[in-house]
């Protein structure tokens, strides 16, 4: 034992040595998609609670509210009009695939706004060796990654409740990603192009977002709408993946071809988003 006038001398800790800065923007070049991605996610935990609350809670009341609550009404007057199927069996895909949407609205636009006006965060990573593609690509990566958390946490809870009665429902939880990236990667680019702010998001809003909400056969048949406004239904990802969610959680009944029209339609939006996004970082940073 040591006596109390014994002095504790600290073990030595190596020295912590950085890599070369050649090593590090070596690095950067091949993995600088995944080091923005980790960025982004950083600053999203800083408001988890309402990520929590506006993307799982929310969607999770409305859910009882239309998908229980109402739904013991219309089942017990018009269940033959959904197929066969309870109401909340029938609205609860749609609200999966809406909820993904409507998180696309808001991380698609504000955010890229942010990042090429208002605190330009886009350039600081643009001043290291990543390129304007990479940057892009880590917001896209860490927004999906926050669409396959929500979607699967909303599904969960709609196979609680009974929504999902076939064997492959948790697949609309890939589909609701899928709807998600198809409608906001034209966003991102819509929103890379703009230069100042005059509340085309606020537009977008009310005029894309809540009618292609509304009139994509999300609490009816599309079917039952007039051919007026039948058109929106059809040119919309809410729709497209809602068809696609159904099939998959209680098997409705459709043509093949028309699934494939489906899957080919949300790949097609999003390949031609994401195609626009990076012309548009590109122009704006420079190569």
């Amino acid at each position: 034992m040591t006596s109390g006038t014994d002095k504790q001398f600290p073990t030595a800790v190596p020295a912590l040595r950085a890599h070369p800065p050649s090593v590090s923007a070596a690095r950067a070049r091949r993995w600088g998609a995944f080091f923005y991605a980790e960025q982004v996610l950083r600053v999203m935990r800083g408001y988890s609670w309402s990520f929590i609350m506006y993307s799982i809670a929310q969607p999770a009341a409305y859910l009882f509210a239309m998908g229980v609550g109402l739904a013991t009404l219309v089942d017990a007057n018009g269940a033959a009009a959904f197929g066969g199927v309870t109401y909340l069996q029938f609205i609860a895909p749609a609200l999966i695939v809406s909820a993904a949407v409507m998180t696309a609205s808001g991380e698609f636009s504000y955010p890229i706004m942010d990042g090429f006006k208002w605190r330009r965060v886009f350039y600081g990573p643009h001043a290291s060796p990543l390129v304007p593609q990479q940057i892009a690509a880590g917001h896209v990566l860490a927004v999906t990654l926050k669409f396959l958390i929500q979607s699967v946490a909303y599904f969960v809870i709609v196979a609680l409740f009974g929504g999902s009665p076939g064997a492959w429902g948790w697949i609309s939880a890939l589909v609701a990603t899928l709807a998600g990236l198809s409608f906001g990667l034209p966003l991102m680019a819509y929103a890379s192009s703009i230069t100042k702010d005059s509340g085309q998001f606020a537009l977008v809003q009310r005029f894309i977002v809540v009618p292609l909400f509304l009139f994509s056969g999300t609490f009816f048949p599309l079917d039952s709408l007039p051919v007026a406004v039948r058109w929106i239904g059809w040119i919309s990802p809410v729709w497209h993946g809602t068809e696609l969610g159904r099939v998959f959680t209680y098997g409705m009944e459709e043509n093949p071809v028309l699934t494939i029209v489906h899957v080919a339609y949300l790949l097609g939006a999003a390949a031609a988003g994401w195609i626009l996004t990076r012309r548009q970082f590109v122009k704006r940073m420079g190569q």
